[in-house]
């Protein structure tokens, strides 16, 4: 079968499985001789549905991240929320997540969820992740990036507050390459859409030169071109975002495709292997052990240079 009958074979199978359809990524740039840093990142994770936290989809996932952290003891993990279900509670942390995704939590940088706040507060999770959390926002340097953890659940003057704080964190904090992680997508072809909350964040972060946005709370993989705030493809300037929030909870179904999105997966559960190089990214989405349907196409890979 030719090349191309074939990828349209596996697209049209991918369609009736519940993956969609994919753009091919970007061809990776030159390699680079900078060691970079590697990133494993995925959210909505651990569900307490599961007699036994070790056969769980969080146990999957987590044995995916366990095996590249033992392999690189630079690298560390990014969580995107909703980290445990069903509400977020003291026992969830305890009994489901820490079993898993907890036994790299020093290697962790978290950013909150909606199903963390079904819990006054959010307090076990604060709690939990102790100053990793910060006060829901914050930054760090990881190699030659800059990376910005941000709540996408807070009340409206205390998101302004957050909005002001990351406005003084670019302003202080100048690189090429910029990375920015929080809950809820701005753009999304799952079953919770598009969700506008963050849009004045990604204004700024784009302002600045940012590159990458990554979310969950859609339980599927998702990959979009570079755009701006208000959904329009830039190239040249935009950020591309990707949704993550296939951690192990459970999957959920593309519904209407939002424009400028590149690669839709909902029949997997994994990670996104992420590198971070001196003016440039590689990325790269890791299927756990579940067995995978016939005709999803390949886990999506590829890579692109900073501004």
């Amino acid at each position: 079968m030719p090349a191309l009958a074939r990828r349209l074979a596996a697209a049209a199978g991918s369609l009736l499985l519940g993956a969609a359809a994919f753009a091919a990524a970007p061809a990776n740039p030159a390699a680079s001789t900078d060691a970079g840093i590697t990133v494993y990142t995925a959210g909505d994770i651990a569900r307490c549905a599961y007699p036994d936290p070790a056969y769980s989809g969080a146990a999957e996932t987590a044995r995916t991240v366990a095996a590249g952290l033992a392999a690189d003891p630079q690298a560390v993990v990014l969580t995107l929320g909703d980290h445990t279900y069903p509400h977020g509670k003291t026992k969830e942390f305890t009994d489901c997540y820490d079993p898993t995704w907890g036994k790299f939590k020093d290697r962790t940088w978290p950013a909150p969820g909606n199903h963390e706040y079904y819990t006054p507060k959010a307090a076990p999770y604060f709690a939990y992740f102790g100053e990793r959390a910060g006060r829901g926002y914050y930054s760090l340097e990881l190699g030659s990036w800059h990376v910005v953890s941000l709540d996408s659940n807070l009340a409206p003057a205390e998101h302004a507050a957050q909005l002001e704080w990351l406005r003084a964190d670019l302003a202080s904090h100048p690189a090429r390459c910029t990375l920015a992680f929080w809950h809820h997508p701005l753009y999304s072809s799952g079953g919770h859409g598009s969700i506008p909350k963050m849009r004045d964040a990604w204004r700024l972060l784009q302002q600045a030169g940012a590159e990458l946005v990554l979310s969950g709370h859609d339980h599927d993989y998702e990959r979009f071109a570079p755009q701006d705030a208000d959904n329009r493809l830039d190239r040249a300037h935009g950020m591309r975002q990707f949704v993550v929030g296939t951690g192990g909870a459970y999957p959920t179904p593309f519904l209407l495709t939002v424009k400028n999105s590149e690669m839709r997966d909902s029949g997997r559960t994994g990670v996104l292997k992420l590198r971070l190089l001196d003016g440039r990214y590689e990325w790269e989405f890791l299927e756990s052990a579940r067995i995978t349907p016939l005709g999803l196409p390949e886990p999506d890979r590829g890579g692109d240079v900073c501004h």
